[in-house]
């Protein structure tokens, strides 16, 4: 046993399972007080890898739907790479809730393995794309079965001790800076090889056949290495079922929970009842779908002609942008965040900088609900922020296209109008938070 602290009291109350993976590592937590390097180097890069396929297809996807002759005209391109872009969150959106409560059943670690399963074969389907259907079929299986999102944030609290708790999920979304950062990088820098790299490869390879192939398959392979790095990951979940109710009222005490916590530990229904849970993820859902749509549109509109309002970028520039303002996020985050959200209360926090935000709705809806139903917690949450993302990209996309055949228009002519139709989505986000 032991001796002092939390993990005495903890034990004794409810007692200890050899056999149970959640007592394993809450063992371990009580026996180790520093900071889980290991396991949080891995919860990294599980999650950069399955960031990535999001984020990198953003600097070439104009050229992919010119490329696989969908659009009739070229100002229709836009409306089509709306629909590639929702795909994605529009399949994740069907499936979240359900991954995160077999998350809850079973634990998290079977969900991470699937989901870097499923990255490794539908997102290399996807650069091998010969037509738009298969383009549109492969990123929506694949939001299908990515199914990470939601028990990764669960596990990254659950894995350190209470007072670390707050870095594994900043150390989450900062790993999204990173996919920020890395993904356009790769995804600008790597497709249509055979165009910017002839001497290395040819025309005739497969990476001339299949120009969008080269950063799908990079992405991939990244996958393939944290597929094999995942099986060191604890398990978290407890799975024996006498004295939890005991857990979640220490949890409870401890302040690892809201003061709501228990009250909403009955089942995922009881979920929409929790005030303090909806509300975190109202305002999540507003900002993440600003977040998305300006991704899709500024890479559409830096990569359109000039005659249409945009920049004529190629992918390469796009990808250099977007990844220069990862990097801006990224320092921010781990630089500033964490000595800021000390001295400023979380909803303060989102009013005076939204680009904290992600963060700061992760503690708010990890803190409202107790460990038995957290990953079922986030999983309602991805779902509902799929839903916008998904809206997101294939409204902007149309919008987008209208916008360029508008250009003479007397009020917001062009691209005027999709700009300020995003201001309006951040001024309603911080008038929820009101």
């Amino acid at each position: 046993m032991v001796g002092g602290g939390a993990g005495e009291p903890l034990r004794r109350a409810w007692g200890y399972h050899p056999e149970c993976p959640g007592c394993r590592v809450d063992r371990r937590k009580e026996e180790r007080e520093g900071i889980p390097y290991t396991e949080l180097s891995l919860i990294w890069l599980v999650t950069v890898s399955s960031t990535l396929p999001i984020q990198s297809l953003f600097p070439f996807l104009y050229f992919m739907i010119r490329d696989l002759h969908i659009a009739k005209q070229e100002e229709d391109i836009g409306f089509y790479a709306g629909f590639v872009g929702a795909s994605y969150m529009f399949g994740r959106a069907l499936s979240s809730v359900i991954w995160g409560i077999v998350a809850d059943k079973y634990g998290r670690k079977p969900i991470i393995i699937i989901t870097l399963i499923s990255i490794i074969i539908f997102n290399t389907l996807f650069g091998l794309s010969s037509s738009y259907w298969m383009a549109l079929t492969s990123r929506g299986l694949l939001g299908l079965m990515c199914g990470i999102l939601g028990p990764i944030k669960a596990y990254a609290t659950e894995v350190c001790r209470k007072e670390h708790g707050h870095l594994g999920l900043s150390l989450v979304s900062s790993s999204r800076g990173i996919g920020l950062i890395v993904g356009p990088a790769i995804g600008g820098y790597l497709a249509q090889p055979a165009d910017k790299y002839p001497s290395i490869f040819s025309e005739k390879s497969i990476f001339g056949r299949f120009p969008y192939f080269l950063p799908c398959l990079c992405i991939s392979l990244l996958a393939i290495v944290a597929l094999l790095a995942s099986f060191w990951l604890p398990e978290t979940l407890h799975k024996h079922t006498q004295d939890m109710v005991l857990e979640d009222s220490i949890s409870v005490e401890e302040g690892l929970s809201g003061p709501t916590a228990e009250e909403n530990s009955a089942g995922c229904l009881n979920l929409f009842t929790n005030w303090p849970l909806m509300s975190a993820i109202i305002a999540y859902c507003i900002f993440s779908l600003q977040d998305v749509a300006y991704a899709e549109v500024f890479s559409l509109w830096a990569v359109s002609d000039r005659k249409y309002g945009g920049l004529s970028f190629s992918s390469q520039d796009v990808g250099s942008v977007l990844a220069f303002s990862g990097l801006f996020l990224l320092v921010f985050q781990i630089l500033v965040y964490p000595s800021v959200a000390k001295s400023v209360e979380p909803i303060t926090l989102v009013r005076i900088v939204a680009v904290t935000a992600i963060t700061v709705f992760n503690i708010l809806m990890n803190d409202a609900v107790a460990q038995d139903v957290r990953a079922s917690a986030n999983g309602v949450a991805v779902t509902l922020m799929s839903i916008f993302k998904a809206i997101a990209p294939a409204i902007a996309g149309a919008i987008f296209a209208w916008a360029q055949r508008r250009q003479t228009a007397s009020f917001l002519p062009g691209d005027h109008l999709v700009f300020f139709m995003l201001n309006v989505f951040t001024v309603i986000g911080l008038a929820v938070l009101r």
